[in-house]
């Protein structure tokens, strides 16, 4: 990982298309404490733009983005709410 951040949840989400991404990110970090980190798997190219934007309109931390082969993969960290 980036930043040697361990992830507490890992979500992949490969193979299916917008919202789903988006869709069961926000269920899953529901799930999350404050400050634990998920990291979301996706093979939506549209999802390198919609998960940004995702947790930059629903408040939570974007703490890396990165493609690997066909994959997008996010860290998102839940914030304090």
């Amino acid at each position: 990982m980036p930043d040697g951040t361990t992830p507490d949840l890992v979500l992949d989400t490969s193979s299916t298309l917008c919202p789903v991404p988006v869709i069961r990110a926000r269920q899953a970090l529901d799930k999350l404490q404050p400050g634990q980190v998920m990291k979301l798997i996706a093979t939506d190219p549209g999802s390198k733009s919609d998960i940004p934007s995702f947790a930059r309109t629903a408040g939570y931390e974007l703490l890396s983005s990165q493609q690997e082969g066909k994959q997008f993969v996010f860290l998102l960290r839940k914030g304090g709410r």
